[in-house]
C-alpha cells in the first residue's frame, strides 16, 4: 500500500492507472504526443471537451508534471502546451496499451 495526495493505492501501477483514466486525459496526451498545441487547437482536435473541462485536465496534468505550458510574451498572449520529460517517459506505456487494443479489438 501507498499514499499519494491523501488517497491510498495499492501499488504504483494503481496510482499510475488512477492519473491515467480520467475522462480526456488519453486523448489529451495522444494529441500532445505529435507536437505542442495551442489551447484551442487542442480543444477543437478533443472533440466533445468543453473549455472548463479541459481547462481542468491540463491543471491536472500539469500537476502531475506530465505537461507543461509555454506562455509567449506578445498581444494577443500565446500559450502551447507540451509533454515534459515525465509526460514522453509516458508514452511508450501509452503505445503498448494501443498496440494491444488494436490487435485484440480492432
Amino acid at each position: 500500500m501507498l499514499t499519494y495526495k491523501n488517497q491510498t493505492f495499492v501499488c504504483h501501477l494503481d496510482l499510475g492507472i488512477d492519473i491515467l483514466r480520467k475522462k480526456w486525459i488519453g486523448v489529451i496526451l495522444c494529441h500532445l504526443s505529435e507536437e505542442p498545441i495551442r489551447f484551442l487547437e487542442l480543444q477543437r482536435r478533443v472533440k466533445g471537451i468543453s473549455q472548463k473541462i479541459l481547462t481542468q485536465q491540463l491543471k491536472v496534468l500539469e500537476q502531475e508534471d506530465i505537461v507543461a505550458k509555454k506562455i509567449y510574451s506578445q498581444i494577443p498572449p500565446k500559450v502551447e502546451y507540451y509533454l515534459t520529460p515525465k509526460g514522453l517517459k509516458l508514452l511508450p506505456a501509452l503505445t503498448l496499451i494501443e498496440d494491444w487494443a488494436k490487435e485484440y479489438y480492432n
